[in-house]
């Protein structure tokens, strides 16, 4: 079942398309990665989805509801590329208060310090952290709901190669556990921990497929390789 619905969505800004007449569904439980070039309409489609976003024209559902409902406001997280974080507060006053502001159990806060490797700078003033931390400190903020949909926008930039790999064992834990996770990324050996990629260039759909399906359809090893092939076809 699609818990993300995406139907002829168009988004313009000051009349220059951004994405275009683009459809698309997000099965449950599922890691989808959102693959593609700085500027290729990523960070915009992610917007759209948890309503954010002003389009032009089609619909966008989460869990059956319009996006950006009120009742989806706890049921979706959403982690942006820059930190959204109070720096003049400590790891865990910041966790606290979003718990606070989630309505979530304050036990929630020791459980998402753990996913995000975090445990141990519960004292540490935010400001004082490095911009990986600060990227796991504002997705533990948003795990702390225990969203059903996670929609994660380049959350491993400037991550080390072993915070990657526990980040990316962390979102697949997750999805076990039934939580859709939406992940943007334009580094693309980070493509095979996902389920289903969306290939995104010019902010239109090049491909929705599998990594296996990616590499037997356009007959490459790798999967950049592979991209790159589906954008040179498309020229």
């Amino acid at each position: 079942m699609a818990v993300i619905e995406i139907d002829t969505l168009t988004v313009e800004r000051g009349r220059v398309p951004v994405i275009v007449d683009l459809s698309l569904g997000v099965e449950a439980g599922t890691v989808t990665g959102l693959l593609g070039p700085s500027g290729s309409g990523k960070s915009t489609l992610m917007r759209a989805i948890v309503g954010v976003q002003l389009v032009t024209s089609g619909t966008v559902k989460v869990l059956g509801a319009p996006a950006g409902s009120a009742t989806l406001r706890r049921r979706v997280g959403y982690v942006t590329q820059a930190p959204a974080v109070y720096l003049d507060l400590t790891v865990a006053e910041n966790l606290r208060y979003f718990a606070r502001v989630l309505g979530a159990s304050p036990r929630t806060v020791s459980a998402a310090l753990q996913t995000v490797d975090l445990v141990g700078y519960e004292r540490r003033l935010a400001g004082t952290l490095s911009g990986g931390q600060l990227s796991r400190v504002s997705l533990a903020t948003a795990l702390l709901g225990n969203p059903e949909v996670l929609v994660l926008d380049e959350p491993t930039v400037g991550l080390d190669p072993v915070l990657r790999r526990d980040l990316w064992a962390a979102f697949r834990r997750l999805a076990e556990h039934g939580t859709t996770i939406l992940v943007s990324s334009h580094v693309m050996d980070e493509a095979d921990h996902c389920d289903r990629l969306l290939l995104l260039r010019d902010g239109q759909l090049l491909a929705d497929d599998t990594p296996a399906g990616l590499r037997a359809r356009t007959g490459k090893a790798s999967l950049d390789e592979a991209f790159l092939s589906l954008v040179e076809a498309t020229a």
